[in-house]
């Protein structure tokens, strides 16, 4: 018997992708660190921006890693154990995270910025340019 998803319909042709990762986003749990998204509405040039709030207090900005990687924003954290400092209670653990954030195309990441324990990412899409293409019928003999 063979299951049938959203992405079925004959009429969907090359959502393989798209339905791959709505799985992966499915099974993915972990909460932390917390996060926001919130909408910067459009400046002068009429574009909205998106911008990725997380909080990350602790880590400095040696121990973090924004990248993109294909469709995928991902930020990582890494804090290295003080083996120094002698705990009575260690409440705070020194933990690592990676948190990725599927992107839709032409998302552009434009800037990160740590400050009071808070790491902002901002992004935006520029408006697609609507494109049509007529395709040429070849007569086969």
């Amino acid at each position: 018997m063979s299951r049938m998803t959203t992405f079925s319909s004959p009429l969907l042709l090359g959502f393989d992708a798209v339905e791959k990762t709505l799985e992966r986003l499915a099974k993915s749990g972990d909460s932390y660190p917390p996060y926001n998204i919130e909408r910067i509405r459009a400046a002068e040039d009429g574009c909205d921006r998106l911008r990725i709030t997380l909080a990350v207090a602790g880590f400095a900005e040696d121990d973090l890693e924004v990248t993109t990687e294909e469709n995928q924003l991902v930020v990582r954290g890494r804090q290295n154990d003080d083996t120094e400092r002698e705990f009575l209670h260690r409440g705070i653990a020194a933990r690592q995270f990676q948190r990725c954030f599927v992107l839709a195309d032409g998302m552009r990441v434009l800037a990160a910025q740590l400050k009071n324990g808070l790491l902002a990412i901002d992004l935006d899409r520029p408006e697609a340019q609507r494109l049509v293409r007529k395709i040429n019928i070849a007569v086969k003999d």
